[in-house]
């Protein structure tokens, strides 16, 4: 495993300090407040330490109360709320200062057959072509996440529809323990996600007059998935307004196989307005 990668799943691990009670450490990746994901993927790794290892989460439901503090540690408290005969949920609580900064329930289930459907992948180049035919690879400095952009919507033109599609993934060696990978995969879900309802209104991230805010985010994990290889992320955003933008994901790895989904709400205020 890299130092980084070492580092990330050492962040998403936690502490134990008291029964249902953990503690996890905070990572600045120089965004305004914590990053999301983070609180994101540690509230999934505190559900996941109190449900048996034979059921594996399918989805998560969360809402971002107030900013986080990157400076600070973020404890998690877990609700059992019920244990079933198939299905196990959770209510987990992170708290700062006192005050929680976000709640998420989720749903976790035992494997079982049944029919099967999905929507197609969409035929765009894979990444050893991507990189062969001049594609750089994007890292955060000392950050383990690697991406490979698929459309060029840097500029944010207003011609460009509002979508978003590039491969990722977590760049080292990582233990075959499938809860450690769909929390790390619901971390690394909060990327560039909600800035998809920015594309088609020529506003960038880092516009000085834009305040932006996760408020909510979801995730559905439909198959076991392995995030240290390629992740082809496809987002669209079918509606912007009221100081809000909405977006959604489908996840898929190299074989086709949708591995996941996710939708977000968040706030994209412009204070000039």
């Amino acid at each position: 495993m890299s130092h980084a990668l070492d580092n990330l799943v050492a962040l998403l691990g936690l502490e134990m300090i008291e029964e249902n009670l953990f503690r996890g450490h905070s990572q600045d990746l120089g965004f305004p407040q914590l990053f999301g994901g983070q609180v994101l993927g540690q509230a999934l790794s505190a559900a996941s330490q109190t449900v048996i290892p034979e059921r594996q989460v399918h989805s998560l439901h969360g809402y971002f109360l107030r900013p986080g503090d990157a400076a600070r540690p973020v404890v998690y408290q877990v609700d059992a709320v019920r244990d079933g005969g198939s299905f196990t949920t959770r209510r987990v609580t992170a708290i700062q200062y006192g005050k929680p900064i976000f709640f998420c329930s989720a749903s976790f289930h035992g494997c079982e057959g049944g029919h099967h459907h999905q929507l197609a992948m969409p035929g765009l180049d894979d990444p050893d072509t991507l990189i062969a035919n001049g594609a750089n690879v994007q890292r955060f400095d000392g950050h383990p996440i690697e991406f490979l952009h698929i459309d060029d919507d840097t500029g944010n033109s207003h011609d460009h529809p509002p979508q978003k599609r590039f491969w990722f993934r977590l760049a080292g060696h990582l233990p075959d323990d499938p809860a450690l990978h769909r929390y790390l995969l619901a971390y690394s879900s909060d990327f560039h996600l909600l800035t998809t309802s920015l594309v088609p209104h020529g506003i960038g991230f880092r516009d000085p007059n834009l305040q932006i805010a996760s408020l909510d985010h979801a995730i559905w994990f439909h198959q076991d998935v392995q995030v240290n290889d390629w992740l082809l992320y496809d987002m669209d955003s079918p509606w912007a307004g009221g100081a809000r933008g909405f977006a959604r994901g489908s996840i898929y790895d190299r074989q086709g196989r949708l591995v996941a989904s996710s939708a977000q709400e968040g706030l994209t205020r412009l204070r000039n307005q």
